[in-house]
């Protein structure tokens, strides 16, 4: 009987709870892995995971996840998603066959697994599109930018992109795949059954599709799966990124600079 496949999933997490101020012991972190587990390819034994938890310097481990042992603590020396996404990686230091990461109020569609390692066959680096919903589970729209929730690749191409940049705020993604990008890495980003059939039909009704061709470099191809949905889901809240940046001049004028960074590093904003 062939041995599972050993695949680390690192969560960036603030561990907060699901709903803001409630008394509750739910936390986003708690959602997460419970869809990963949820994998049929888990189920089946052909994947077993390992949940590399990246957290502030400061943070408070809640009780009811200190004694999991299919969790390993990863404490940042900041309080930066940087930060706590390279604190995973330097803790999950080739232990695994795969990658794959996960932001922790985000969750994934039982299949994600199952396409995503099939993918890795031929592919050194899987990207995917999300479905966005609010926190009411209203479906938002469908999201084709490669946000990390949906990535998984070999232990190698991590260590060969390297670590997250902590220079970076807002985008950190857009310059981690910009290296993945200059790298020559074959790189697959997977499309939902509904998607456009053509490259002229993406360009007319989901244009982030062909910027995923443009600016994700010359190795990039798209490929659809048979599901009517994303595999993965991504929730849309005002405490999320974009929300802050969207109600903070501020922090916009930030995104705006780290933008220019990106362009004259990569020629593009990076996909």
């Amino acid at each position: 009987m062939l041995q599972p496949l050993s695949v680390g999933v690192i969560i960036p997490s603030r561990l907060q709870h699901v709903a803001a101020g409630a008394q509750t012991d739910r936390y986003f972190v708690d959602r997460a892995i419970t869809s990963a587990l949820d994998q049929i390819a888990v189920a089946e034994g052909r994947a077993r995971l390992t949940f590399i938890i990246g957290i502030d310097a400061d943070a408070d481990i809640p009780v009811s996840l200190a004694e999991r042992s299919d969790v390993i603590w990863a404490r940042s020396e900041t309080r930066s998603q940087a930060g706590a996404l390279n604190a995973g990686i330097d803790a999950a230091a080739d232990r695994f066959d795969y990658m794959a990461f996960l932001e922790d109020d985000d969750w994934w569609d039982r299949n994600y697994l199952t396409w995503g390692l099939n993918a890795l066959k031929r592919y050194d680096f899987v990207s995917t599109t999300q479905l966005e919903v609010d926190e009411n589970g209203t479906i938002m729209r469908i999201n084709d930018f490669p946000t990390p929730s949906g990535w998984l690749m070999p232990s190698s191409t991590l260590r060969q992109v390297g670590r997250f940049d902590p220079t970076m705020r807002w985008h950190l993604d857009n310059e981690w795949l910009g290296r993945l990008g200059d790298s020559g890495l074959k790189r697959c980003h997977l499309i939902d059954a509904l998607a456009p059939a053509t490259f002229a039909m993406a360009e007319q009704v989901r244009p982030w599709i062909t910027n995923v061709v443009r600016f994700g470099g010359a190795s990039l191809e798209l490929q659809r799966h048979t599901m009517l949905a994303p595999l993965v889901t991504r929730l849309v809240h005002a405490r999320s990124g974009m929300a802050r940046i969207a109600a903070d001049p501020a922090f916009a004028e930030q995104s705006a600079a780290e933008y220019a960074v990106l362009t004259r590093r990569y020629g593009r904003i990076p996909w």
